[in-house]
């Protein structure tokens, strides 16, 4: 496949997430850390597997020789110099962390669609807020993703003797694969459903079912949550 480079000015997918699951007004995150930061990591993946810098190899995640311009060269050269191949669920936890949520939220910063608001305790930072200063890319982010959920559902009710089962490549036919994969992830994350309450969950499932970023982030969470759970 082509890789699928972000157009002028558009978000990379770890930087379209973090803008969609941040309060516009206070900047501070609407999701807990950990699945914040799961769900960042997953997203990281899925913008080097779109820019065809990584990919699967059976049940495990390489990287290939391509070069892509992209402000994540540091997890890229992470993935590429591990000394042996992992699993995708395994790369979200080692790349999950407070580190990399912020070199994303630094990096909308710098680009004036965040401010950065740092709140001092004796001279230091504590706490870095990223409020939204530009609505811009947020609203078309928004626009993409409710057009894709409204796009045609498989019919899979249909009594039609003619009717055939859709594929996951006749589902996908006419929509963006940079989208699918946001929707995939926000769904994985438990974002989706907040920003669109009445979208298709067929249409949903249809969409973000085959993403293996996206399974790797629900994977990593169902594991983190049965951790904490307390023992009886």
């Amino acid at each position: 496949m082509d890789p699928q480079t972000p157009k002028a000015g558009e978000l990379s997918l770890p930087q379209a997430f973090l803008l969609l699951a941040t309060n516009d007004i206070d900047g501070e995150p609407e999701l807990p850390a950990y699945i914040l930061r799961t769900a960042v990591a997953g997203a990281i993946l899925a913008e080097l597997d779109l820019l065809e810098a990584i990919e699967l190899q059976g049940k495990n995640l390489r990287a290939t020789g391509t070069e892509p311009q992209t402000h994540l060269r540091h997890e890229l050269e992470i993935i590429r110099h591990k000394s042996r191949p992992h699993s995708p669920k395994k790369w979200v936890s080692i790349l999950e962390g407070r580190a990399e949520v912020q070199r994303v939220y630094e990096s909308m910063a710098s680009r004036g669609i965040l401010d950065q608001v740092g709140e001092k305790h004796l001279g230091v930072f504590k706490r870095v807020r990223y409020p939204e200063k530009d609505h811009a890319p947020e609203a078309a982010l928004l626009k993409k993703i409710e057009s894709t959920l409204n796009g045609a559902p498989a019919d899979s009710t249909s009594k039609s003797p003619a009717a055939k089962p859709v594929t996951p490549e006749a589902a996908h036919a006419d929509t963006d694969p940079r989208t699918r994969a946001l929707i995939a992830l926000l769904h994985a994350a438990g974002v989706l459903e907040k920003l669109f309450p009445a979208a298709d969950r067929n249409r949903i499932q249809e969409l973000a079912g085959d993403h293996w970023p996206s399974r790797a982030v629900e994977d990593e969470l169902r594991e983190l949550r049965v951790a904490a759970e307390p023992l009886v």
